[in-house]
């Protein structure tokens, strides 16, 4: 029997040594962040005491507060350290200020210089013993903390919906006291100096005046030297690129192809089978836009929807809760289903018993989306009461923890589905080459996605915060972004636009540019959770070095479509993806726009210590979410169903309706309400307070409340004219699916590409 011949590494093993080095540098460097994550933590005190030796509240009460800000959905509502929702207040802020007022008043009031100088020294002075695990706080601060927790059980008490909460979200007097002292503990850690430093344990955040927070040296150098690494970077990057051509992409216009027809293509069990993928993702789309809608109105109009008290079915916590997870699972549908359609496009084969695997891992994928859905719901309102079937309630991270953990296996079984796929491709190819990129990609997303489990609703909050920001930006950002870059550079590679040697290096480039930056990166969320101030010293230098490679890779999609532009006009048959490919081109639009210039202007220190928790940070959490993964996961959806859905079913007018719809509503979103909101209450942050930007007052002022119902147009033109029309083609999908498939196990090659190439690349 004759062995088969291993196919050698198609590029130089360079390429591999460079991102071996930034892979192992970048995650050295998150191995000693994470030390210094738990050693330098702010200390959650065994007992704090007032002066007079009575005891306020214990470790216990703070970390059993914890449990109940997360289990009742508070972190969908306002935040803590400025991380969580929008529409309520930052917690840490709230408390900070309205325990320092108190002070001021306990010492003769605001009129008084030796009341302000009083209560700046009490907040600043840090009289914990470590020796002990005993916190004094002054008789002006413990009347501070009567005082707040009598104001959070009115608060929480609401027997309304004024506040966007359920009625009477929290009537416990104990579970009040308990969330009081959570609070208190944050602020105290806000405004405490940290050993050793004249700054707080979170860096002197939030601003807050009465206490002499202010921005610190750190702040503001580490703002200096990241711009300085993005221009230097940056030049540097086109200077080189631009001079050398490592790419090697000039001379490619003189390629030709000719594309077949997607009815030509005969397709496998389990690639019909992911038409209900994409059933089910456009579902999921359809509904979390809607619940986008309903948290927006929240902010225009906090008391009605158009005369409903929405409140009493689903208020604004449940609401977002929903919004943010689903906008997971339908992105993570579509990423799923395209792994799933590409294998046996690589390996001109298909294993016995894959559609039977892929219909498994659908029904799975539902039961865990219905069941974190209700989870979440019933947590939130009460019914159920343990994280693990209710709702952990970390933002992103808010599924129950059962539900957690059957989403990893999910994953995981998905990647063996691949595996299975590509088993016979990976034994004649050299560890490097393109299907392997493709299989250890898919492996790393279930694998960091589990690092999740980590964030333990249990443990210290900055500890925790830690670990959810693993998962919240270095799998979205990092290893995501891997995934999603060789998709469409296998998708392109498949229809014969660029040679298959040219995209392993734009993988490769890929890996080192966004891993350089993105891994250390990941640091600029936690400036502010109590982390040392060399977090955000790395934070801000690295997260800086992310811009540079989306400004070059906007540069190259931009020659990437000019070349797919003039292939097809070579083409001897009409392109068929052509608003796949559209849809593609935006990603690289909106991952430079919303990522890049958004993301940047937010991830400097001293603007984030402003601007952290506002309407900026919503400009550009929807920016690069929608305008990235949103637009990619279309595009997939699109490329697949072409395929699926014969020509004489397939609608390119739904498809063109769908493109601009989506695109001119997340733009509308963006700049009519999203970008100046967040200029706004910004600017109130810094000429005001911090406090003041994030109360309910400033946010449904008149202006604002202008702006907001402003966003409605272009909700009404995404939701309608964008998310309906991919449901509808999905609806194809299913309803006119080729049955012509392939025998399960034969080698009938299923789809080639047809072009006249040269491979000197």
């Amino acid at each position: 029997m004759p062995v088969a011949v291993k196919r050698s590494l198609m590029i130089s093993g360079g390429w591999i040594q460079a991102a071996a080095i930034v892979l192992i540098i970048g995650f050295f460097i998150m191995g000693i962040l994470t030390y210094y994550t738990y050693n330098d933590e702010p200390p959650i005190p065994a007992v704090v005491k007032s002066a007079n030796g009575s005891i306020l509240f214990s470790r216990a009460d703070v970390m059993a507060g914890q449990g109940i800000f997360l289990r009742n959905g508070l972190m969908e509502y306002g935040s803590i350290f400025g991380h969580g929702a929008y529409l309520g207040p930052d917690f840490t802020a709230e408390y900070l200020h309205r325990a320092a007022l108190s002070n001021i008043g306990y010492y003769g009031g605001s009129g008084s210089d030796t009341a302000r100088t009083k209560t700046i020294q009490d907040f600043k002075t840090n009289r914990y013993e470590k020796s002990t695990g005993i916190l004094v706080y002054t008789d002006a601060q413990a009347k501070a903390f009567e005082e707040c927790r009598q104001y959070y059980a009115s608060f929480f008490g609401e027997p309304t919906t004024k506040f966007g909460l359920k009625p009477n979200a929290i009537r416990d007097a104990e579970e009040i006291r308990k969330l009081t002292a959570f609070f208190s503990w944050s602020a105290w850690a806000a405004s405490a100096a940290r050993p050793g430093h004249s700054y707080s344990y979170t860096n002197n955040w939030p601003p807050e005046p009465l206490v002499d927070n202010h921005a610190t040296a750190d702040s503001i150098v580490w703002s200096m030297l990241s711009l300085a690494a993005l221009l230097g970077g940056t030049g540097l990057l086109l200077a080189t690129f631009g001079r050398l051509n490592l790419m090697g992409w000039h001379g490619r216009e003189q390629q030709s192809m000719s594309f077949r027809a997607p009815d030509e293509v005969v397709l496998t069990p389990a690639q019909n089978a992911c038409a209900w993928f994409f059933f089910v993702m456009a579902a999921l789309f359809v509904v979390q836009t809607l619940l986008g809608g309903a948290t927006e109105h929240y902010r225009a109009d906090l008391q009605t929807f158009f005369g409903i008290d929405l409140g009493r079915l689903l208020p604004f916590n449940i609401v977002r809760t929903w919004h943010l997870q689903l906008s997971i699972f339908w992105v993570s549908t579509s990423y799923l289903a395209a792994g799933i359609f590409l294998a046996p496009m690589i390996t001109s084969q298909e294993p016995r018993g894959q559609r039977l695997l892929a219909y498994g891992l659908l029904g799975a994928l539902v039961i865990v989306v219905v069941g974190s859905l209700t989870g979440e719901f019933a947590g939130i309102t009460g019914l159920i009461r343990n994280t693990w079937f209710g709702n952990q309630g970390f933002e992103y991270l808010d599924l129950g923890r059962i539900w957690q953990v059957l989403l990893i296996i999910g994953l995981f079984f998905w990647v063996v589905i691949l595996y299975r796929g590509l088993r016979g491709r990976l034994r004649s190819e050299a560890v490097g080459n393109m299907p392997w990129l493709f299989f250890f990609s898919a492996l790393s997303i279930p694998a960091f996605y589990a690092v999740g489990l980590l964030a333990n609703p249990g443990e210290h909050f900055t500890t925790t915060d830690f670990w959810r920001f693993w998962v919240v930006h270095l799998w979205v950002e990092d290893f995501l972004e891997l995934f999603t870059t060789i998709l469409v550079a296998y998708v392109f590679v498949l229809l014969g636009v660029v040679h298959e040697r040219l995209a392993l290096r734009m993988i490769y480039l890929d890996v080192i540019l966004y891993s350089a930056g993105g891994i250390v990166g990941t640091m600029h969320h936690v400036y502010f959770s109590g982390e040392p101030a060399l977090h955000m010293a790395l934070g801000a230098f690295f997260s800086a070095a992310e811009v540079i490679p989306l400004t070059f890779l906007t540069l190259e999609a931009w020659s990437f479509l000019q070349l797919g532009i003039v292939q097809e006009s070579k083409s001897s048959k009409p392109f068929p993806h052509y608003w796949a490919v559209m849809f593609l081109a935006a990603v690289g639009f909106w991952n430079f726009l919303g990522a890049g210039v958004f993301g940047f202007l937010i991830n400097l220190p001293i603007v984030s210590y402003y601007e952290i928790g506002t309407a900026l940070t919503a400009n550009h959490a929807h920016a690069s979410m929608m305008g990235v993964y949103g637009m990619l996961s279309v595009g997939l959806a699109l490329f697949c169903l072409r395929y699926v859905i014969p020509e004489k079913h397939w609608s390119d007018k739904a498809a063109r309706i769908s493109f601009w719809s989506l695109n001119l509503g997340l733009a509308w979103m963006v700049f009519a309400t999203l970008f100046p909101l967040g200029l706004l209450q910004l600017y109130h942050s810094i000429s005001v307070s911090y406090y003041d930007a994030r109360t309910l007052n400033y946010i449904g002022n008149r202006a604002n409340s202008v702006l907001e119902w402003m966003r409605m147009p272009g909700d009404i033109v995404f939701i309608l004219g964008g998310t309906l029309p991919v449901l509808y083609l999905s609806f194809l999908g299913i309803r006119y699916m080729q049955r012509n498939s392939t025998i399960e196990g034969s080698n009938e090659i299923l789809f080639t590409e047809i072009a006249t190439q040269s491979d000197q690349v």
